[in-house]
């Protein structure tokens, strides 16, 4: 079998680059032929024979949304002229211009241009809860967190418009596809909400790497953490307010002696004043921006992570995968996977009261935090990368035999001459 993958990356390091990566794998492992319409691609995958790889560069253009419009067009070029040559074209979202019989959704523009408040980007007129204050902010149903809210002027206005038409393209190619798989029950509620049929989508949860994230000890002192007292992670974007620190910090305030600790860059993030002004600098510990994650989550008792919005998050799985219990909110895509046995899932976001209560439940108990990380130790084992990957294959596979017992078998794709110009050098 054929079967073509059209996206940004291939590779580790990367959410919806891993998961391809992985996809990637598991379809060379089944002796399929894979192309790849890409950017770029992991040297392990290049150095396949079973592997073809169409390059489309788009570095040198200067913005993401140049980007992604000549991505876009290039790869819809390469698909019309050698679509009837593949069984199967998989894509993730609207990365190119043609049909794709699977698109795979890691986020729903639609939803995240929801998160915008009634005054238009650029407008000037700021709205109280835009950013951390020293006053904690009230409960409130919908969070002003699209970042065209935070910054005014050009670049507001092109994050705003930026939203606006990948909204609009990708309603049209969820409408395309056979299959739309959504990474998460809330991306799979988000497609329904935009008129896509649930009988045409398909929830596969993203994988983990057990090998890397798993339970452990380690030396706090590697990262200046204080020893014998207990000690929570957060990590994530804290540039902006989406990620949720804000609430955090004013929870914190009201839980003594916990620490935290914050992995995420800090530059241009308004977090550490705030967490001074509330007098945590001794218990809040900004780590930066980290690629051994895996190390500090086996240093670290709980993570919490209550996100305003979230399609998916991998780093969520990474934590139940390194035995910690888990703090969240239903606005996190993939909180459906915490149970209340490994963890408290929130209602509220925003509800500082109750994620004040749910720390003090499970930072007061140390038996249930070790009752709690067995659990979510439990839940991320059944979310390996290759049992992701294998659920994706079977998927095409059943796609291609279907489509092969409606027409005459010697006319399907698989019987044919494969005639493709196999370059690295650029799409055609």
């Amino acid at each position: 079998m054929k079967i073509c993958i059209v996206t940004h990356t291939v590779k580790k390091g990367d959410g919806q680059g891993r998961v391809n990566y992985e996809v990637a794998k598991e379809i060379i492992r089944r002796g399929h032929h894979l192309i790849l319409l890409a950017s770029e691609v992991a040297p392990k995958l290049k150095e396949n024979s079973q592997v073809n790889w169409i390059e489309i560069p788009v570095q040198r253009f200067p913005t993401e949304f140049i980007r992604n419009f000549v991505f876009a067009k290039k790869s819809a070029d390469w698909l019309q002229k050698y679509r009837a040559d593949i069984d199967l074209v998989k894509v993730n979202g609207a990365i190119t211009k043609n049909s794709a019989d699977v698109n795979a959704v890691h986020f729903v523009h639609s939803s995240w241009l929801q998160c915008l408040a009634t005054s238009p980007p650029g407008s000037g007129v700021r709205n109280r809860r835009e950013s951390p204050r020293l006053r904690p902010p009230h409960r409130f149903a919908s969070t002003p967190v699209h970042i065209s809210r935070t910054r005014r002027g050009a670049y507001g206005l092109y994050q705003w418009l930026y939203t606006a038409l990948n909204a609009h393209w990708e309603k049209q190619a969820f409408q395309q596809a056979k299959v739309v798989i959504a990474v998460s029950e809330k991306v799979a509620q988000e497609l329904v909400n935009i008129g896509v049929p649930r009988s045409r989508i398909q929830v596969i949860v993203n994988g983990v790497d057990l090998e890397e994230f798993t339970p452990g000890v380690g030396a706090r002192q590697t990262w200046n953490l204080p020893e014998n007292v207990p000690l929570a992670l957060f990590a994530g974007d804290i540039r902006t307010s989406r990620k949720n620190l804000d609430t955090v910090l004013y929870a914190l305030a009201k839980v003594p002696n916990l620490h935290l600790a914050v992995v995420g860059s800090t530059e241009g993030s308004p977090f550490p004043q705030l967490a001074a002004s509330l007098g945590l600098s001794e218990r809040v510990h900004f780590l930066g921006y980290r690629r051994d994650i895996a190390a500090i989550m086996r240093v670290a008792d709980l993570f919490v992570f209550p996100s305003r919005y979230e399609a998916c998050t991998l780093v969520l799985l990474e934590a139940l995968a390194s035995g910690l219990p888990v703090i969240t909110a239903t606005a996190t895509g993939g909180a459906e996977l915490v149970t209340p046995e490994c963890g408290v899932v929130l209602s509220d976001s925003d509800d500082i009261d109750a994620l004040v209560a749910a720390l003090l439940s499970v930072v007061n108990d140390g038996a249930l935090m070790q009752q709690m990380g067995k659990a979510a130790r439990s839940v991320a084992e059944q979310h390996s990368w290759n049992t992701m990957a294998q659920t994706y294959v079977d998927l095409f596979e059943e796609l291609i035999k279907n489509e092969e017992h409606c027409s005459h078998p010697h006319l399907s794709p698989s019987s044919r001459s494969l005639t493709l110009p196999f370059s690295t050098t650029g799409a055609n």
